[in-house]
């Protein structure tokens, strides 16, 4: 007796999108609750300041999100409130860094005229009117000395890391200590080193060429370490493929894992050249500051932006502060430049036309 089987019912489609307004419209009542609580804590408790009803927030909307869960079952509860407590971290951290690019922003824009990026302070001193005087030598200064460094620390750094991660000689261990005591050292000690065995010793004057190889010792380390662990996530059958075609391992390495991981390695230069980019201290003992647009290396002293700020806010005048803010702000905009050209170039595929 042949046995009729029923079919299978489908089971209906879903369609959790829908839900999305739902979850907006919790998250915009729970923070309206949040933020009444925190307005009632303020009066009551009579924290003042945009850090006292940030404090109240964090204490409420946590339990907001809770004690609004609860009708969904526990598991949802402790799901929200976690995604509360995580939200309050990301927005603690975030707001910091929005408030210190706000304030240079602002306090800076005084110091910007039409002459500001293309004069220098040869003959203007930092009391002047904010319509004389400029930035210039300052801006192309800033950009040798981080051309130098990267010169110096980005190959090395990437050697060392191929030299720990692939070759794994006898002196890797070495190397990665090295590198990690490197990375404590202190930038007025990287300064002293540099002033001692290269300034006084080899040129008897300060330059950028030493600027350049103190900013490197202290960009070293951060390439190294950051190049290593990007070196670790390239998978081991990727070499072994390699490997089994008959190539070797100099080949492997600089046709088939660095390609790979090339924005990685971006990222670990541009970590580096952050690192070294606001460095003051060793630039007093190697370049020193020179208020003449200069692009001589080895002949003198040459500006930084570092420095002319340095210089600027020991002045301490109206003037001479505001051209210090005006200086952070140029600093701060050419190392974000420099982040967004380096995702640029390492966001291309690597087959792509040139």
């Amino acid at each position: 007796m042949t046995e009729i089987l029923s079919p299978v019912s489908a089971p209906a489609p879903q369609k959790p999108w829908r839900h999305r307004r739902r979850d907006w419209r919790q998250a915009a009542i729970m923070t309206s609750m949040s933020l009444f609580g925190a307005w009632l804590i303020v009066v009551t408790t009579g924290l003042a300041g945009v850090l006292g009803a940030y404090v109240a927030f964090a204490i409420v909307f946590p339990i907001v999100a809770f004690l609004a869960s609860l009708p969904y079952g526990q598991k949802t509860g402790q799901d929200r409130m976690a995604t509360a407590v995580i939200c309050l971290a990301f927005s603690t951290a975030f707001i910091p860094w929005v408030s210190i690019l706000f304030t240079v922003m602002n306090k800076g824009r005084h110091a910007f005229y039409s002459g500001f990026l293309t004069t220098d302070m040869l003959v203007n001193s930092a009391d002047d009117p904010l319509n004389v005087g400029g930035i210039s030598h300052a801006i192309v200064g800033t950009l040798i000395l981080i051309s130098i460094a990267s010169l110096i620390a980005i190959p090395l750094g990437v050697i060392a890391a191929i030299y720990i991660v692939e070759v794994k000689g006898r002196f890797a261990g070495y190397v990665r200590f090295f590198t990690q005591a490197m990375s404590g050292v202190p930038s007025i000690v990287a300064g002293l080193f540099i002033y001692t065995t290269i300034v006084v010793v080899v040129f008897n004057r300060f330059n950028a060429l030493a600027g350049g190889l103190a900013l490197a010792i202290l960009m070293l380390p951060t390439v190294a370490r950051t190049s290593e662990e990007v070196l670790k996530l390239v998978p081991d059958d990727l070499r072994a493929a390699s490997y089994a075609m008959g190539a070797s391992q100099f080949s492997t390495v600089f046709r088939i894992v660095l390609p790979t991981i090339r924005s990685g390695l971006i990222t670990a230069s541009i970590l580096g050249v952050a690192r070294v980019a606001g460095e003051t201290a060793p630039l007093l003992l190697t370049s020193q500051y020179f208020v003449k647009f200069t692009t001589n290396i080895t002949s003198g002293p040459i500006a930084a932006l570092p420095t002319y700020i340095f210089a600027n806010l020991g002045v301490g005048s109206a003037n001479s502060v505001t051209r210090a803010w005006g200086g952070s702000a140029v600093l701060l905009s050419i190392v974000f430049i420099l982040f967004i050209l380096a995702r640029l170039l390492g966001g291309r595929n690597i087959g792509s036309k040139r």
